[in-house]
């Protein structure tokens, strides 16, 4: 899967009771250190139309101290092509309890299968 800010990820195999993980590779960041590859884990919810909801962690600490969480829907587009729709919060260490107003940033994504 891709996104329109070019991140990638790759989903492992589902279980059967809708628990995944996989590997994601952001394409943006605001830290200095080069980006790694990180860990996602999620879960979603087997439907027969496949068009389920999920939710899934990404864990940077390869390269950052931040973790992401991103819910969304897988839909069917209007081209027949899967489609995840996806809002995300991003949550960065910050140095003080003050400078928590400032540490989690949101947005949404839209991901196609490559």
């Amino acid at each position: 899967w891709e996104n329109d800010l070019g991140s990638k990820m790759q989903v492992f195999k589902v279980g059967k009771d809708g628990t995944f993980s996989g590997e994601y590779h952001t394409a943006v960041s605001s830290t200095e250190e080069p980006i790694r590859l990180s860990q996602l884990t999620g879960f979603q919810h087997l439907d027969e139309d496949e068009q389920c909801t999920f939710g899934f962690t990404v864990n940077g600490k390869k390269f950052s101290d931040s973790t992401a969480v991103f819910v969304g829907q897988c839909f069917n587009g209007d081209d027949r092509k899967e489609v995840l729709h996806t809002s995300w919060l991003l949550r960065e260490k910050v140095d003080s309890e003050s400078d928590d107003w400032k540490a989690t940033r949101t947005g949404r994504n839209t991901f196609s299968r490559i």
